[in-house]
């Protein structure tokens, strides 16, 4: 890896935050440049570093690191935000990939495994544990949630998609990766890749799990 991944880890564990950074700092390409204990610290560190890749907890004294997104977000706009957390709610996985995390993984991951994902998630990729990725196809599969009996209709005032980026948000939805996409509609993998750049355009979204979760709600599931 040729460039160098500065990382802001945020977690209120004393002995966890310094083990993972510690390990983190093993890592070649990957530097440290910084760590808060809360929210507060968070945001004051997210805007002074600017960092490439913010490591988040979601369990934290004030305020949960999935409401924290949003400000995060706002103070250092081009920093990826990837959860790591024990959580494995639904409800926080659905809510931290709608308040525009890049990722959420659990803090039972390997060392190298965290390393590979922090890579992957610079290069634009959602990354979401195994565990977590099967929760969340199986909510999306169910439209949200229990308590969502009747599907509901696509939003009228939704952006504007083409029919066939229409066709690829419905696969999307429903968990299909970029080759099951290409395969089933008879097209490219590259032509998948660039439609699904064009969807998170116009839907204002930063990955395909996002976009999975927005289509879902907007019943194109």
């Amino acid at each position: 890896m040729n460039t160098l991944i500065t990382i802001l880890v945020v977690d209120d564990h004393t002995l966890f935050r310094r083990g993972l950074i510690a390990l983190l700092g093993q890592e070649e390409g990957i530097e440290v440049v910084g760590e808060a204990a809360d929210g507060s610290d968070a945001l004051r560190m997210a805007e002074a570093l600017k960092p490439d890749l913010i490591l988040l907890d979601n369990h934290m004294p004030g305020v949960a690191g999935v409401a924290l997104l949003p400000a995060l977000r706002q103070v250092a706009p081009a920093s990826r935000v990837l959860m790591l957390t024990v959580s494995e709610d639904e409800a926080d996985l659905s809510a931290a990939l709608r308040n525009g995390a890049q990722g959420y993984l659990l803090k039972t991951i390997d060392g190298e495994d965290l390393a590979a994902a922090l890579i992957r998630t610079m290069r634009g990729e959602s990354v979401v544990s195994p565990e977590m990725s099967h929760k969340l196809l199986n909510a999306l599969r169910n439209g949200g949630g229990a308590a969502s009996p009747a599907k509901p209709e696509p939003d009228k005032d939704a952006p504007q998609l083409s029919p066939r980026e229409i066709d690829i948000l419905k696969q999307l939805t429903r968990g299909a990766s970029n080759k099951e996409i290409a395969r089933s509609l008879g097209i490219a993998e590259t032509t998948v890749k660039i439609h699904v750049q064009h969807i998170l355009r116009k839907l204002n979204l930063s990955s395909r799990v996002q976009a999975a979760v927005w289509g879902s709600e907007q019943g194109f599931g």
